[in-house]
C-alpha cells in the first residue's frame, strides 16, 4: 500500500543547482493553492558541521551533497508516533543540534504590529463586505464541487478510521506488552485440545486479513493527507529556486562593488597613503634621535655611580642603577655596544650590597660597643663637622638596605647585639674584682670561680651593677629600633600613597577607555546605518590605529622620563659631590625612594619587619636575661643559694623582681627566663628546706610507738595562736619556774585530742611551712607541693606502720592493739581538723589562676577521711571476728546466762575501755552500733543454724534469757545507754 503511493514525481536537478518538480498529469485538484512565505531549508548546526557544509547558490552547482537525495514522504511519513518522528526525523541522520530553535529578531528590522496596517484596512473595508456579501449570494461552481468533495471524502475517511479498533490508535500501544498482544492476537481461539484443526487455520486467516485491511485503511488515510498538503510542499520548492536567483543577482552586485572599491584605491588612496608614510619616517627619525639621546646618557652611568658611592649615597646610587637596566630592558634592547653593560651593573649592585650590609654591621658594632656611660641614645653629632650625623648614616643605609630587599639585616644587629651583652657581663665582673683585695686574678681566672669567691654582699652588688648596666643597653637598642622603625614606616607610608595614586589613575584610565571604544564604535555604526560608505569592521579598525598611536605617545614620554632621570642622579651625584649639606642628601635620598617604589618592599614585607624589629626589642630583653641567669647559675653552682637565709633570699628576689619589672616597662614584653632561674633556685631552696623535715618526720615515725604522749605545755599555746589566727612559729622562750606542766591531751576548740608525739612535731613543721611562705611569696605553689607531699608521706608511712602492721617489724611491737588504732585514728582526725586552715594560708598567698593547686588538699583530705573509716572497719572487723568464732560453739541451754555470752559481753567491755578515752562519745556509739549489728547478724545466723523459733518454748525462753543479759551489760557501759538488741530481728519467722 506504501508503494502504491510512493510513485509521485520525482524531482530532477538541473545545471543551476534547483530542484523542479514535473507536473502530476492528473487533473488538477478543486482546492485552492494557499500561498506561502519564501523559505529556505535549513542547515545542520551539529559539532561535526559548519555552515560550509550545506548548499550554496553561488558556487559547487554540480557537486553531490545529502540535500540532493530523495525522500518517499507516504513511507517516511508512514508511523502511527507521528509526534515522535516529527522531533527524531531529521536529527536521527544530521545531529541532536539539528531541531527547530528560537531565531532571535533582527536588530534592524522595525517591529511591525497591527498599526502599521491601520490605514490599510481602513480603506479596504467598504470592498471587503463587498466582496463577502457577493461570495454569499453566489458562491463558485467549483468552491461548492470542490467543498463538497473534500467533505465527502473526509466523511468516508473518518468512517473508515472508525473500524480500525481504537487499541491501535492509543499512544501508549505496544505489542510488548502482554496484555496488548493478547488483546490484537487472541491465541486462545487456536489452541484447542485436541492438536491444530482445520478452524484454527481458518480462523488465523481471518485474522490475517483484518489486520491487513486495518494497514490498508490507514495508509490509504495517510496517502490522502499526503496528496491534500503536496502542493504547499512544491510550492515551497519553486520559492526555492526564486531564492537562488537572486542569490546569483547578489554575487553578480558584490562582484561589481568590487571593482570599484579597487578603482577608488587606486585614485584616491595610495597619494594620501604616501604623505602617511613620509610622516611615519620623520617620526622615526625623531626617535632614532631620542635614542641617541639616552644612550648618551646611560654611557656615564658607571662614572656617576662611582660618584655617589664614593659619598655613601648608596640610595641614590641603586636608583639610578635600577633606572639604567630599566632602560636597557625596555628602550635600549638589542643595542650591540650595551650588551655587557647589564651585567656590570648587576656585579656593582652586588658590591653596593656588600658594602652597606658591612657599613651597617661596622655601625651595630659602634654603637653598642661604645661606653654605657656616654649618651644611651643615637648619637647626633660625631667628631668630625664634615660628616653627617650617626641617625642620618643609620636612616641613610637602612633606606638603602630596604631599597635591595635586604630584610635580614636585623640579623646582623642581633648578633652583635649578643656578643655586646656578653661583653658587659665580663666588663661588669672585671670591674667588680678589681675594687676586691682577697681575689687574686692571676690565680682564679675564670669569672664564674671570681664570682663564687666573693661574699653574698659582694656578689649581690656585683647583681645590681650589671642590672643597672642592661637597662643602659636596653635604652640605646630601643633608641637605635625606634630609628630604624620610623624609616620603615615612612617607607609604608609612602607605598600606600603611590598605591592609592596608580589605583586612581588606573580607575581614571579604565573609564575612558571603555568609554572611548563605546563611542567610536557607536559612530561607525551610526555611519554604517546612515550610508556613509563605511562598514562597522572598518569604523573600529580605525578606531584600533587611534588607540595604538595613543600607546606610542605614552611609550615616547616614558623614555623620555627615563632620560630626565638619569639626567637627574648625575646631577644629584654632581650636587653631592660638590657639598655634602644635610638637607641636599635627605632630598636625594627622598626623591630615589620616590622614583623607585616598585623596588621597594611590599606592605606585608614591610609589616613584617616592622613585627621583627618589636620582636628583636623583646629579642634584646631577652638576652639581657639570659646573661644575668648566667651570672646566677654560676654563683649557685656550688649550693650556696641554697644555704641563704631567709632574708637574703628575700632581697635577692626583690632586685630580680625589680629588674625584671623595669625591663618589661621598657621593652613591653615581660621576659621568663631570669624570673625562672630564681624560682629554680628557690625551688633548690624549698627541696632542701622540705628534704630536711621529711627525713625527719620519717625518722619519728619509725621510732613511734603509737602510744599516748603528753602535750606540753609550749605545744597547747601553739594550737591556741593558731586559733587566733596568728600561723606562724612563736619566738621561743626561755623555760622558768612558772611553767605549766604537760597534759594528757591536746585541747582543741573544746575538744580533746589523744595525740602521739610525732604528731605534735608535724603541727610545728607545717607552720614552719606557712612561715617560710610568708617571707618569699613567690615559693608558694612550690611550697604548697611539697606540704602536701610532706602530709601524704605522713598518712600512707602511718597506714604502713598500724593497718600495715609495720611497727612490729620498725618498732618491735608484740601486736596492734585496739587501743592503738584508735590513737592513730584520732591523730588522723587533728591533722583533717587543720588541713582546712592550712588551705586558707596559701590560699591568700596564691594568685587566682594557681588555684587550681589547692585541689590537693582535697585529695589529702579524702586519703585521711579513707584512712579512718579504713581504721573503724578494722576495729568492727576485730569484733565480727571474735563473734563468729565464740557464737559458732553457742548452745541454747542452762545454765543460763550461757557461757557465750559472757565472754562476748567481757570482750565488748575491754573494747569500751581501750578506745572510750581515746575517741569522742558520738565516735564510740557509732563505732559500738556496727559492732551491735554485726553481733545480731551473727546471732540470727547460729540461731537459725539451731533450728530456735519464736513459738515461745524452753529453747525460746533461754535465748531471751541471753539477749536481755547481753543488752543489760552493753547498756551499762558508758555512753551506750541507749543501745539495744531487738528480738524481733533475730527471729527467723516461724513456718
Amino acid at each position: 500500500m506504501a508503494s502504491s503511493h510512493s510513485s509521485s514525481p520525482v524531482p530532477r536537478g538541473g545545471r543551476d543547482g534547483i530542484y523542479h518538480k514535473e507536473r502530476d498529469p492528473s487533473p488538477p485538484r478543486c482546492r485552492p493553492i494557499r500561498s506561502l512565505p519564501d523559505v529556505c531549508p535549513k542547515e545542520p548546526t551539529g559539532e561535526g558541521r559548519g555552515l560550509c557544509d550545506g548548499p550554496s547558490v553561488v558556487a559547487e552547482h554540480d557537486r553531490w551533497t545529502v540535500y540532493s537525495s530523495k525522500v518517499n514522504l507516504p513511507a517516511a511519513l508512514n508511523d502511527p508516533r507521528l509526534a515522535k518522528r516529527e522531533s527524531d526525523f531529521f536529527t536521527k541522520t544530521w545531529g541532536l543540534d539539528f531541531a527547530e530553535t528560537e531565531v532571535m529578531p533582527s536588530f534592524y528590522l522595525p517591529n511591525i504590529t497591527r498599526e502599521h496596517f491601520a490605514p490599510y484596512l481602513q480603506e479596504t473595508a467598504q470592498r471587503e463586505r463587498i466582496h463577502e456579501r457577493c461570495k454569499t449570494i453566489c458562491p463558485n461552481k467549483d468552491d461548492v464541487d470542490a467543498v463538497s468533495s473534500i467533505t465527502t471524502n473526509h466523511d468516508k475517511s473518518r468512517a473508515e478510521l472508525e473500524q480500525v479498533p481504537k487499541i491501535f490508535m492509543k499512544p501508549e500501544f505496544a505489542l510488548e506488552d502482554p496484555a496488548t498482544f493478547n488483546a490484537v492476537l487472541p491465541w486462545s481461539h487456536f489452541n484447542s485440545a485436541g492438536g491444530k484443526s482445520s478452524r484454527d487455520g481458518a480462523s488465523s486467516k481471518l485474522l490475517q486479513e483484518k489486520l491487513s485491511h486495518y494497514l490498508d485503511v490507514v495508509e490509504v488515510s495517510i496517502a490522502r493527507q499526503i496528496s491534500l498538503r503536496s502542493e504547499a510542499f512544491f510550492h515551497a520548492m519553486s520559492s526555492q529556486h526564486e531564492l537562488q536567483d537572486r542569490l546569483q543577482e547578489t554575487q553578480r552586485a558584490v562582484a561589481v562593488l568590487r571593482g570599484r572599491t579597487a578603482a577608488i584605491d587606486r585614485v584616491m588612496c595610495q597619494g594620501p597613503l604616501q604623505a602617511v608614510r613620509t610622516a611615519l619616517t620623520r617620526n622615526n627619525c625623531v626617535k632614532l634621535h631620542n635614542k641617541m639621546k639616552l644612550m648618551a646618557a646611560v654611557h656615564q652611568t658607571q662614572p656617576t655611580v662611582q660618584l655617589l658611592l664614593s659619598t655613601s649615597e648608596f640610595v641614590g646610587a641603586l636608583e639610578l642603577i635600577s633606572t639604567t637596566k630599566e632602560v636597557l630592558q625596555q628602550e635600549l634592547q638589542g643595542i650591540h655596544s650595551f650588551r655587557h653593560l647589564g651585567s656590570q651593573l648587576c656585579e656593582l649592585e652586588k658590591l653596593i650590597d656588600k658594602m652597606m650590609v658591612e657599613d651597617f654591621s661596622m655601625y651595630a658594632r659602634s654603637d653598642l660597643n661604645r661606653s654605657l656611660k656616654d649618651e644611651p641614645q643615637v648619637l647626633e653629632k660625631v667628631h668630625n663637622p664634615d660628616t653627617a650625623s650617626q641617625k642620618e648614616r643609620l636612616e641613610s643605609l637602612v633606606f638603602g638596605l630596604l631599597r635591595q630587599r635586604k630584610l635580614d639585616f636585623l640579623d646582623i644587629y642581633s648578633d652583635e647585639m649578643i656578643l655586646a651583652a656578653k661583653a658587659i657581663v665580663t666588663q661588669c665582673v672585671a670591674e667588680s674584682v678589681l675594687h676586691i683585695e682577697e681575689i687574686d686574678t692571676e690565680v682564679v681566672t675564670k669569672l664564674a670561680d671570681q664570682m663564687r669567691v666573693m661574699t653574698f654582699p659582694q656578689w649581690f652588688e656585683l647583681l645590681k651593677n650589671v642590672f643597672e648596666s642592661f637597662l643602659l643597653f636596653l635604652q640605646r637598642i630601643k633608641a637605635t629600633l625606634n630609628v630604624i622603625k620610623n624609616v620603615v614606616l615612612e617607607v609604608l607610608a609612602s607605598n600606600q600613597k603611590n598605591r592609592l595614586l596608580e589605583e586612581a589613575g588606573a580607575r581614571a584610565l579604565d573609564a575612558e577607555a571603555s568609554h572611548g571604544p563605546s563611542v567610536l564604535q557607536g559612530e561607525a555604526e551610526l555611519a554604517y546605518l546612515t550610508h556613509e560608505g563605511l562598514f562597522i569592521s572598518d569604523a573600529l579598525n580605525e578606531a584600533q590605529q587611534q588607540q595604538q598611536q595613543q600607546q606610542q605617545q605614552q611609550v615616547q614620554d616614558q623614555s623620555s622620563v627615563m632620560g630626565s632621570r638619569i639626567q637627574q642622579s648625575r646631577a644629584e651625584a654632581a650636587s653631592s659631590d660638590s657639598t655634602c649639606g644635610t638637607s641636599e642628601t635627605s632630598f636625594s635620598r627622598e626623591q630615589s625612594f620616590m622614583s623607585g617604589e616598585n623596588m621597594m618592599p611590599s606592605e606585608l614585607e614591610l609589616n613584617r619587619v616592622i613585627n621583627n624589629i618589636q620582636e628583636l626589642l623583646y629579642s634584646a630583653s631577652d638576652v639581657s636575661h639570659d646573661r644575668c641567669v648566667k651570672v646566677l647559675t654560676a654563683r649557685a653552682k656550688d649550693g650556696s643559694l641554697e644555704r641563704l637565709s631567709s632574708a637574703e633570699f628575700v632581697c635577692l628576689s626583690q632586685a630580680v623582681e625589680g629588674f625584671v619589672r623595669d625591663t618589661e616597662e621598657l621593652c613591653g614584653r615581660r621576659s621568663v627566663s631570669l624570673r625562672g632561674a630564681l624560682q629554680s633556685q628557690a625551688n633548690r631552696f624549698v627541696h632542701r628546706f622540705h628534704e630536711e623535715r621529711k627525713t625527719k618526720l620519717s625518722l619519728l615515725l619509725d621510732n613511734e610507738r603509737w602510744k599516748q604522749a603528753e602535750v606540753p605545755a609550749e605545744f597547747q599555746d601553739l594550737v591556741n595562736s593558731i586559733a587566733d589566727g596568728r600561723i606562724s612559729l612563736p619566738e621561743r622562750k626561755i623555760p622558768g619556774p612558772e611553767d605549766r606542766k604537760p597534759t594528757d591531751f591536746l585541747l582543741i576548740n573544746g575538744q580533746k585530742y589523744a595525740v602521739v608525739g610525732t604528731v605534735l612535731l608535724l603541727i610545728r613543721i607545717f607552720l614552719e611551712y606557712c612561715q617560710c611562705v610568708n617571707d618569699i611569696p613567690s615559693i608558694a605553689t612550690d611550697m604548697l607541693t611539697r606540704l602536701s607531699d610532706l602530709l601524704k608521706h605522713f598518712n600512707s608511712r602511718s597506714c604502713q606502720l598500724v593497718l600495715g602492721a609495720g611497727a612490729l617489724q620498725v618498732v618491735g611491737l608484740k601486736t596492734i592493739t585496739t587501743k592503738n588504732l584508735a590513737l592513730a585514728s584520732r591523730c588522723l582526725q587533728l591533722v583533717v581538723h587543720y588541713i582546712p586552715v592550712i588551705r586558707a594560708h596559701f590560699e591568700a598567698k596564691l594568685q587566682p589562676k594557681q588555684f587550681s593547686v589547692l585541689r590537693h588538699f582535697d585529695h589529702i583530705t579524702k586519703d585521711y577521711n579513707d584512712h579512718i573509716a579504713e581504721i573503724s572497719a578494722k576495729l568492727v572487723a576485730i569484733m565480727d571476728s571474735l563473734f563468729e568464732k565464740v557464737l559458732s560453739k553457742y548452745e541454747v541451754k542452762a545454765p543460763m546466762p550461757s557461757p557465750c555470752f559472757r565472754n562476748v559481753c567481757k570482750q565488748m567491755a575491754k573494747m569500751h575501755e581501750a578506745i572510750s578515752e581515746l575517741l569522742p562519745e558520738e565516735q564510740t556509739q557509732m563505732l559500738f552500733l556496727r559492732i551491735n549489728a554485726g553481733f545480731k547478724m551473727h546471732l540470727k545466723r547460729q540461731l537459725a543454724r539451731l533450728g530456735v523459733v519464736n513459738d515461745g518454748g524452753p529453747q525460746n525462753g533461754l535465748v531471751v534469757v541471753d539477749v536481755a543479759f547481753y543488752t543489760e551489760n552493753i547498756q551499762a557501759l558508758r555512753s551506750l545507754e541507749r543501745l539495744d538488741l531487738n528480738m524481733a530481728e533475730i527471729w527467723e519467722q516461724k513456718r
